[in-house]
């Protein structure tokens, strides 16, 4: 979403170790508790093989505006939640590529750190073990960079790996943003910044992506809300054109400091 990234320099998290990782159109900033780089890039390369592998087989999947279906039995859990994401959010599958690539990145990594954040262009999964303050850039907007969210990590009830036993624990989280004034991506809306927050990546940047193109003028705000309420998985909605704002969900605006 964002043409120059030095952003990226402003959002390292104290006692966390900042690297990137960049595999042709995928530039991704990451933050974990050790160097973690050979691990993320080697996943990246794997989801990237999955997704470029499938276009091959499948070229509709790369160029469709409209939810696919599955075309064979078995397909790695990538394309399994892009094409679902699509569907609930009512979009193409690629319309969740950036976040499915820093999901899968994420959930990688965190076998080997118990905090990650990786962020892909405005799209970020996250699990930390305190509160997050994001800040919302949406470009020309006055809005932008002066208001921002602060998230509380979710708790959740989670079974052991190795054993049976069922323990309370931190979840994942995600943030994604799309913009109709702002980056390259694709979308037929004019928000300064639609965004979404989930517990999965990829259905909030496919839904961020599909009320991005509901936003034309300010009183298509509202109207995009309602329709982002009724996705499943959705839990938050952040909205702005030029001088609105609308917002909804389980989320706490903050002002951001100049």
């Amino acid at each position: 979403m964002f043409e120059n990234r030095n952003y990226r320099s402003r959002s390292n998290r104290e006692g966390l170790i900042p690297f990137r990782v960049t595999v042709k159109e995928t530039d991704l900033h990451i933050q974990a508790e050790s160097d973690l780089s050979q691990i993320a890039l080697r996943t990246v390369m794997k989801q990237r093989g999955f997704v470029e592998a499938y276009m091959q087989l499948n070229p509709e999947f790369r160029t469709s505006l409209i939810p696919l279906k599955p075309t064979l039995p078995a397909l790695p859990q990538i394309i399994i939640d892009m094409i679902d994401a699509g569907k609930k959010a009512g979009v193409g599958p690629m319309a969740a590529i950036a976040g499915a690539i820093a999901e899968q990145t994420g959930m990688a990594l965190m076998e080997y750190s118990t905090e990650v954040i990786v962020e892909n262009g405005g799209d970020i999964f996250f699990k930390t073990n305190s509160d997050m303050i994001f800040s919302i850039f949406a470009g020309k907007s006055p809005l932008s960079m002066k208001v921002g969210v602060r998230i509380t990590p979710r708790i959740t009830e989670m079974k052991s790996l190795d054993t049976d036993n069922r323990f309370v624990g931190k979840r994942v989280m995600a943030l994604c943003t799309s913009s109709g004034t702002v980056g390259h991506s694709m979308s037929f809306g004019k928000a300064d910044a639609a965004t979404v927050i989930s517990s999965s990546c990829t259905l909030a940047d496919a839904t961020a992506t599909a009320l991005g193109n509901i936003v034309k003028q300010d009183c298509d705000i509202e109207k995009a809300i309602e329709v982002g309420q009724q996705i499943p998985g959705v839990e938050g909605i952040i909205i702005i054109k030029g001088k609105k704002l609308g917002a909804w969900g389980n989320i706490e605006l903050v002002k951001i400091a100049p």
